[in-house]
């Protein structure tokens, strides 16, 4: 498709509620919307790269300059036919996965509107509906985190994860455990550990967790190897995994043995599905991981989870789980079963509120 125009929304968003990770606190959430124009009809992707580098090494001012003054010019004027050859495009520009998977994303949109099939078709997805878990930032206390996880039990969630850090892991999570004996329980250390200090994760490797996700440095899967044959819990990669060649090195050197799949993360959903695949041969669980996208993220996060080696509940939520409004007309409601509704519509299966795109947007960029 010939790509006429594009155009670049940094936004912020008010969170329902602060989100607090080992790396910092958001009030806030800060990403870049991507719009593609070709040929009569309208893309839209999500780059979820925010304010700080603290999730990796991008943010949203890097994005802006990283997607005007490098992708753009390679894609302007040209017929990008597909994600691959999307891929090819942009293979020079070394790493900026977020911003590149944002771009990719507003592609497959075009796609499916131009073709008139969903994300989920054009994937091969298996599931009308995916399962989904919640993640809860870190709370004040023990005994907060408690209240905050029954809360959302109430609203219908079956799984949760809760963010650790040093100093406030075991007796969170052992809080947790006590309260809720049978919860799909699950925690998330985002890289916060070396191997020395990990140590004091043995005290909850017996509380019969799902998985232990991203302990240590997001760049070293070898000490991740030792860990994992130091521990029971399965010991989940997701900071580490950015791309599928590193997807293959963690597994060949048995560093884990679940694989959290963010596309944003590994450069794009066709690099996503490419783990996927690859996982699904060697009969390694994979799940959705999340960003705090908007519902634009969210839809697309839905698809890719739509297919079938995807058999551990994601971190996708209900739309009011972040935003009070989002920047999509649609919403993604939490059925009954812990799961949601797959789009069907074409492309990514949402419509823009522009209202609120205008009330959410700080700086617009037209190419």
């Amino acid at each position: 498709m010939k790509i006429e125009a594009i155009t670049l929304h940094h936004i912020s968003m008010p969170l329902v509620a602060p989100f607090e990770t080992s790396f910092g606190r958001e009030t806030d959430r800060k990403c870049v919307l991507i719009v593609l124009q070709s040929e009569g009809l309208t893309g839209y992707g999500e780059c979820v790269a925010t304010r700080d580098p603290g999730y990796n090494y991008e943010t949203t001012g890097t994005a802006m300059h990283i997607l005007k003054d490098f992708v753009a010019p390679l894609l302007l004027g040209q017929d990008v036919r597909d994600a691959e050859d999307f891929q090819r495009r942009v293979e020079g520009i070394r790493g900026h996965h977020l911003a590149k998977a944002g771009v990719e994303m507003a592609l497959w949109d075009l796609l499916g509107k131009r073709d008139g099939k969903s994300l989920k078709e054009m994937f091969g997805g298996a599931r009308d509906k995916v399962e989904v878990g919640v993640s809860i930032g870190i709370q004040e206390s023990a005994s907060a985190l408690v209240r905050t996880v029954a809360s959302y039990l109430e609203q219908g969630y079956r799984r949760v994860k809760i963010k650790i850090k040093p100093g406030r892991e075991v007796d969170e999570t052992a809080a947790v455990r006590k309260a809720y004996p049978d919860l799909r329980l699950q925690v998330d250390a985002n890289s916060a550990y070396t191997l020395e200090t990990a140590d004091v994760l043995r005290a909850i490797d017996d509380l019969d967790l799902l998985l232990i996700e991203q302990p240590l440095f997001e760049d070293d899967i070898w000490d991740h190897r030792k860990l994992q044959a130091e521990f029971r819990t399965p010991i989940c990669l997701d900071e580490s995994v950015i791309t599928p060649r590193h997807a293959r090195y963690a597994l060949e050197m048995e560093a884990c043995k679940i694989i959290n799949i963010k596309p944003a993360r590994v450069g794009g959903l066709s690099q996503g599905i490419a783990i996927h695949d690859y996982c699904r041969e060697r009969n390694v669980p994979v799940w959705c991981g999340g960003m705090l996208e908007t519902g634009v993220g969210r839809a697309s996060n839905l698809a890719l989870a739509s297919l079938p080696g995807f058999i551990l509940p994601g971190d996708i939520s209900a739309s009011d789980r972040y935003y009070t409004r989002d920047i999509t007309n649609e919403h993604f409601i939490l059925n009954d079963d812990s799961t949601i509704t797959v789009p069907t519509a074409p492309g990514l299966g949402v419509t823009i509120d522009e209202t609120a795109l205008e009330q959410f947007t700080l700086a617009k960029i037209r190419l």
